[in-house]
């Protein structure tokens, strides 16, 4: 069974305790993890080598970050868009085990109009340009990682009070059913599911304890291993955690 996951960490400085212990616990294939905020320089690269993963990054100080963790060899195919010139590290793309994996950090867009709300509009748009030619190139794609985007009211604990804002808004719904219709499938939705389930939940006012969360961190599969997805499901343990991330991992596992 191949395991893919991802996580939002928020800070892999703070959190690389709980990614090792989560890590050596559930042992997944494969791991993506965003915002790790932190420059190449000084990823921790022997942690994870001494666990037995190799790890590919993409960092700058401060704001954004992914990386990639692999049990087998992976290899880099991009760390940007092509044709968008973007400082902010927020694409990892590798080759693990002839699946292309595809890391993403999407802009959180800040409010609907603003200036960051159009880069993240117009940073989507390339995706998915690029998310079509990489599916053309590679049967096997999986796209994951922290989306901002809640794609329905059902990933949303009060889709009245979200309705029209940031993660919600028509437009930013409609940039992920873009991507989808390109060919690729909510893995999560493929299975019954527990109703309520979240990816994140605000620090703010008891969010995790009153569940007052979004599904913003997903799991995109091409045909090929969408048809062979057993399983995929939230883990909340790491939320209940000292000092955790906001978002929690999310895991698919496929017959492949």
């Amino acid at each position: 069974m191949y395991k893919i996951a991802t996580w939002n960490v928020n800070s892999l400085r703070v959190r690389l305790p709980h990614v090792l212990d989560w890590l050596m616990s559930e042992k997944p294939d494969v791991l993506a993890i965003q915002e790790t905020k932190m420059t190449d320089e000084v990823f921790p690269v022997m942690e994870f080598t001494e666990i037995g993963y190799q790890a590919i990054y993409s960092g700058q100080k401060t704001y954004n970050g992914v990386a990639t963790l692999s049990i087998k060899p992976a290899q880099t195919i991009t760390t940007e868009l092509p044709d968008y010139p973007d400082p902010q590290k927020r694409i990892l793309g590798v080759l693990a085990d002839e699946v292309c994996v595809l890391n993403l950090y999407v802009p959180n867009g800040s409010e609907v109009g603003s200036h960051k709300y159009i880069y993240k509009l117009d940073w989507l748009s390339h995706l998915q340009s690029y998310t079509r030619t990489i599916l053309n190139k590679y049967k096997k794609c999986i796209l994951l990682g922290d989306f901002n985007i809640a794609p329905a009211d059902e990933d949303v604990h009060d889709p009245n009070e979200w309705a029209g804002k940031i993660l919600c808004s028509d437009k930013e719904r409609q940039a992920f059913y873009n991507l989808t219709d390109a060919g690729l499938t909510d893995c999560f939705r493929l299975f019954p599911q527990e109703k309520d389930s979240y990816s994140w939940w605000d620090y703010r006012a008891a969010a995790f304890r009153r569940n007052r969360g979004l599904r913003i961190d997903l799991i995109l599969a091409s045909a090929a291993l969408a048809d062979q997805c057993k399983h995929c499901y939230i883990d909340r343990g790491p939320r209940t955690l000292e000092r955790p991330s906001d978002h929690t991992p999310v895991t698919a596992e496929f017959d492949i």
